[in-house]
């Protein structure tokens, strides 16, 4: 019984993590190649943008909606990219997308009037994948850590729904008679 709640939980989990990141990566891959490309007022206005949304607490945010209604599995998925799962790879990207406008081969594709979303696209994006790649995997486990959280403290998913949060909590909640529940 146990081992197919965890099974569940990792099923529940995993899925909200790879939509997360797919739609995360998504979003910022986006908001960093513009940043990247365009440079000047584009990157200095949409900089201050990212800096005062990352400074909202999120998982607060998402404990006081989950107050007012029971958050679902898509709207717990909706919160999460729009209060934060596109901003770790924005910068990282808007950096390489810097990087690589710099280079002559991105120059020469500009210089023979090649159209911007072609050069971000054919020429810049391919080269700029080194973070995306690499920052995907850690994402995907930190909306997981991210829903058990939720999950645990009793403002994620809907009850019923087997997540490892949840699991934990029941565990935690009878340690003291059935100590093989945490374990």
């Amino acid at each position: 019984d146990v081992l197919v709640q965890l099974a569940y939980g990792f099923r529940i989990g995993m899925a909200f993590a790879v939509v997360n990141a797919l739609l995360g990566t998504l979003i910022g891959v986006s908001m960093g190649g513009i940043q990247g490309y365009y440079g000047g007022w584009v990157d200095i206005i949409l900089q201050r943008i990212e800096e005062i949304w990352a400074s909202i607490p999120f998982l607060f945010v998402i404990m006081i909606i989950a107050t007012a209604f029971t958050p679902t599995f898509w709207l717990l998925v909706l919160l999460m990219i729009i209060l934060r799962s596109w901003l770790g790879i924005t910068y990282y990207v808007r950096g390489e997308f810097y990087r690589e406008k710099a280079k002559d081969y991105v120059q020469a594709a500009i210089g023979i009037g090649i159209s911007d979303w072609k050069i971000m696209m054919r020429h810049i994006l391919p080269n700029s994948m080194v973070p995306i790649v690499t920052l995907t995997p850690f994402a995907v486990v930190g909306y997981i850590s991210a829903l058990v959280s939720l999950d645990f403290l009793g403002f994620g998913l809907p009850p019923g729904t087997p997540s490892w949060g949840r699991l934990l909590r029941q565990g935690l909640e009878n340690v003291k008679f059935h100590p093989h529940l945490v374990i």
